[in-house]
């Protein structure tokens, strides 16, 4: 059943009162964290953040813009404790070298690590943790659920396409092309002619290919095979955690027209709850007018409605026992 969220009452605690201090995440590459915490002793629920695309930092970092510690922290003045952490590919790039990697070595197997990490803190509730995926996070988000085995539930942020990666890039780099001014329009379109070249590689590739350590778009073939692979939709199908679908009406790197095309491909699933936030861009920052590339260089924080609703759907789809 797909649900709108009900509200419920939190209690906001000041900023001052929230507390956090820094972990370390073990794996092939130890990954600094930060551990955002309410006041009082809990157990409280809990929640991992999970970077989108690119070699991200915990705070979610672009431009003046810090996404994932204003989620940290809002979440936790409303009693839920969030982990953050360094994304494999910022902490140690060398790491991918001269590696057939694939998006588990990427994302997952860390976002699994994370959670293990989480659940041994003493102020949270080992049954009630939860996942918070952004962008590529997002949508790798059931996958990480069906490895980890144990979540009480999952966000998709900005999470919810069925466009292959590569084909979204396309997407994307088309879009910015329509709203820039000619010179800027002719850049971006001489941009998108080499990476359509690299996509055209990408789509040619078989298994045959997967030892390859050459990159293509930043990975190799088989990151892009691995990805080819995943069905997001038939894996949130197989999941039956509770899961909230977020999606920002001015979002015009994961747009609200994929969201339906996921929501039609998706049928009546259980469990699921939706909102969309008409104001909201891809970091779930408001904004007026077109969007463009552009307003990501303006300071903004993230939707205080959001955090208030991520918070209370946690709370709701975790009733402490």
């Amino acid at each position: 059943m797909i649900l709108e969220l009900v509200a419920a009452s939190v209690v906001v605690m000041p900023i001052d009162t929230v507390r956090e201090r820094e972990v370390i995440i073990p794996g092939p590459v130890q990954l600094e964290g930060t551990l955002t915490l309410p006041a009082g002793d809990g157990p409280f629920p809990a929640l991992v953040i999970v970077h989108g695309s690119g070699a991200g930092d915990r705070d979610g970092t672009l431009g003046p813009n810090k996404p994932y510690r204003d989620l940290a922290q809002g979440l936790a003045q409303r009693g839920v404790a969030v982990l953050r952490y360094e994304k494999r590919s910022r902490a140690q790039p060398m790491w991918f070298l001269n590696r057939g990697f694939t998006v588990r070595d990427e994302v997952i197997e860390d976002a699994v690590a994370a959670l293990a990490l989480l659940r041994e803190q003493p102020e949270v509730d080992a049954s009630r943790t939860f996942l918070a995926g952004h962008s590529l996070g997002g949508i790798l988000a059931p996958r990480i659920a069906a490895t980890d085995g144990k979540l009480a539930g999952f966000v998709m942020v900005a999470g919810a396409w069925v466009t292959p990666l590569p084909q979204l890039m396309l997407k994307q780099l088309d879009y910015i092309a329509s709203v820039s001014s000619s010179a800027d329009s002719a850049r971006v379109m001489s941009q998108r002619s080499a990476i359509g070249a690299m996509v055209d590689r990408i789509e040619k590739l078989t298994p045959a290919d997967s030892a390859s350590t050459t990159l293509l778009m930043g990975a190799p073939a088989a990151y892009w095979l691995d990805l080819r692979g995943y069905d997001p939709v038939a894996a949130l199908l197989d999941r039956s955690e509770p899961v909230l679908l977020i999606q920002g009406g001015r979002d015009y790197q994961v747009t609200p027209a994929m969201l339906d095309e996921f929501l039609g491909r998706l049928g009546k699933r259980e469990n699921t709850t939706i909102r969309r936030y008409p104001s909201l861009n891809h970091l779930l920052i408001a904004g007026e007018g077109v969007p463009r590339p552009a307003e990501y260089a303006t300071a903004g924080n993230v939707s205080e409605e959001v955090i208030a609703d991520v918070a209370n759907w946690v709370l709701q789809a975790s009733p402490r026992r």
